[in-house]
């Protein structure tokens, strides 16, 4: 049960950061269905400083690892902010594109760097087992709190008070509402849709990495993230575009991914004799079901996936 919760909350952390970040963006009236590249990007970030500062004190290994991760997600959600805003292309053909490349270039880019170092290791795998030990924070009765959990939740926090009690947020959503009426009034729609896009790369990177180091002690980045980007605009839509309500269905998801770690475990689920495979499929399964289900109630910003036009009232 211990291990359930551990793993529930782990991924909980993970789609929480994600949807966020989708979120922030979508608020501002852009789409970014490239939330699964910027986790790559972002995942690739944080593994590199694990591989090449692993003497780092566990503080400044945290510090580390959370910079490279975010910076590496906001650099790379700048395609989708320039394309999107600057040209106004289509943003969901610019977010599938990105999704193929991360997963691509960041395999190109571990496999280049291995056989860098040595000419027979063609795996684009990064290990980093003892550096994961700077995230443990205390283990309790089979239970391990870890620093990404925490930060979670100031995040959580944060996004609340930014979004409905800072000026920042209540123009962001404007421009996600109505950005023509948001312009009339002096709100720079450009540069609002920028800051949307780059705080979802600030949070769908971390939440990269937070993926990668769930449960394992190296990462083979051909195997991408396994959906969670797409996983984390179902959390999104169910919660409705709300922090809260986010953070409610991200651990409903967090649970049914965390089963397919721990099922075995369960003697009443072993009893049912369903295969294990069954269980990695349940989130998506439910994603399914949710968004059928929610879709007809969901109230989107009215303005998300619509360019900018300044001459248009």
């Amino acid at each position: 049960m211990a291990l359930l919760l551990q793993y529930t909350l782990i991924y909980a952390s993970v789609l929480l950061l994600v949807a966020l970040g989708g979120c922030f963006s979508e608020r501002s009236g852009i789409i970014n269905l490239g939330l699964e590249g910027i986790m790559v990007a972002g995942a690739l970030g944080g593994a590199l400083v694990m591989k090449y500062m692993p003497n780092l004190s566990p503080a400044a290994m945290v510090i580390g690892v959370v910079i490279g991760s975010v910076v590496f997600g906001m650099v790379f959600s700048l395609l989708l902010a320039v394309a999107a805003i600057n040209f106004n292309a289509d943003q969901t053909l610019v977010g599938t594109a990105m999704n193929m490349l991360a997963t691509a270039a960041a395999t190109v880019f571990v496999k280049a760097i291995n056989m860098a170092e040595n000419p027979n290791n063609v795996a684009s795998t990064i290990q980093y087992i003892d550096q994961k030990k700077a995230f443990s924070i205390v283990k309790i009765a089979g239970f391990e709190i870890n620093w990404f959990m925490i930060i979670t939740i100031v995040l959580l926090i944060l996004a609340n008070v930014v979004l409905y009690h800072t000026r920042l947020g209540l123009r962001l959503m404007a421009c996600g509402e109505h950005p023509q009426a948001a312009d009339s009034v002096g709100i720079n729609v450009y540069k609002m849709r920028y800051i949307g896009v780059l705080i979802s790369g600030f949070l769908g990177g971390l939440g990269g990495i937070v993926y990668i180091t769930a449960g394992v002690s190296e990462w083979k980045f051909e195997n991408g993230v396994a959906g969670f980007g797409f996983l984390a605009l179902a959390v999104m839509i169910f919660g409705q575009w709300k922090p809260n309500l986010i953070a409610l269905a991200a651990l409903l998801f967090g649970l049914f991914r965390a089963l397919s770690n721990v099922y075995s475990g369960f003697d009443f689920l072993v009893s049912l004799n369903i295969p294990g495979t069954f269980y990695k499929m349940l989130p998506y399964i439910i994603s399914l079901l949710v968004l059928a289900v929610s879709s007809k109630k969901s109230r989107a910003p009215k303005a998300e996936g619509i360019p900018y036009d300044k001459g248009q009232r």
